[in-house]
């Protein structure tokens, strides 16, 4: 499989991976300086040359992947029968200098939502490297002349997240389209929608935050509402509401929307800290 081929599947599978690139060659080397292969935790793609010099490179890619690195960085390896590693001796004659560039899982963030707040939501967030899913149950808030094509027109025209616009007449049924660690949050039109929304989010275990945008009232009959249909306290837990950060007050869209972002991407960062130090 092409390395590009590969690297495209993994990113789909939400599988991390890193780059490993034979970016300088000095002398005789197994192949020549562009060379590229691709390391998952599982799966090695391509090749930069086979023997130690392949060997050493993917044992430290996985080092990259256990630490959860988002620094690329240069191995240089002499290929000598001087240099000998755990892996052996390769004694081609020559020096290689490999580059190793982790791609880490792209964030999914949803917005179940798309009024006022939604909008201006997705203006900001589609600025980040994420997959952005837009959720309503009106065709209207997600129609072309309204959004643009995001990354060319409108007011998502700089987007760079992958953004995927999802129009569910019963809005709870785009969370199954959701990848697990999905973060959620849940403004839609309707109190109804917002409940069937937070309902079936806490249903699922293997999602990330789920935000909620609300009063203490609204969240006070939310809470009767949720514990009658069974959920209790650890789930109730689960739910953050009001979303964003305390410090951006205001009732204005685009004030609320700069909150949300902020907080979700406070959320974004602790969630990936936690892998890293889960693999340890």
């Amino acid at each position: 499989m092409d390395w590009l081929d590969a690297l495209r599947r993994l990113r789909d599978s939400r599988t991390p991976a890193v780059i490993v690139t034979l970016a300088i060659v000095r002398g005789h080397a197994p192949r020549n300086g562009g060379a590229k292969m691709v390391v998952s935790p599982a799966e090695v793609f391509g090749t930069v040359g086979g023997g130690n010099l392949e060997a050493t490179a993917i044992g430290r890619a996985r080092e990259l992947l256990a630490s959860g690195s988002a620094e690329p960085e240069l191995l240089t390896l002499k290929l000598s029968d001087k240099a000998t590693t755990e892996y052996g001796v390769q004694c081609c004659g020559g020096e290689v200098t490999l580059m190793l560039e982790p791609v880490r899982v792209v964030p999914s963030v949803a917005i179940f939502g798309m009024g006022h707040v939604g909008l201006e939501l997705a203006r900001i967030l589609a600025r980040q490297e994420l997959d952005l899913h837009l959720v309503d149950s009106r065709a209207e808030m997600l129609a072309h002349e309204r959004l643009g094509h995001p990354g060319e027109t409108g007011v998502l025209a700089d987007a760079v997240a992958a953004v995927h616009v999802h129009h569910e007449p019963v809005p709870e049924a785009g969370l199954a389209e959701l990848p697990a660690g999905a973060h959620v949050l849940i403004m839609t039109h309707d109190h109804i929608e917002d409940l069937a929304v937070t309902d079936t989010a806490l249903r699922r275990g293997d999602l990330g935050s789920i935000g909620l945008i609300g009063s203490r009232s609204k969240w006070a009959r939310f809470r009767t509402k949720l514990t009658e249909l069974g959920h209790d306290e650890l789930d109730l837990e689960r739910v953050t509401t009001p979303i964003g950060v305390p410090e951006v007050a205001g009732k204005a869209p685009a004030t609320i929307a700069v909150s949300v972002a902020a907080r979700i991407l406070q959320l974004i960062e602790e969630a990936q800290a936690a892998e890293v130090e889960a693999t340890r």
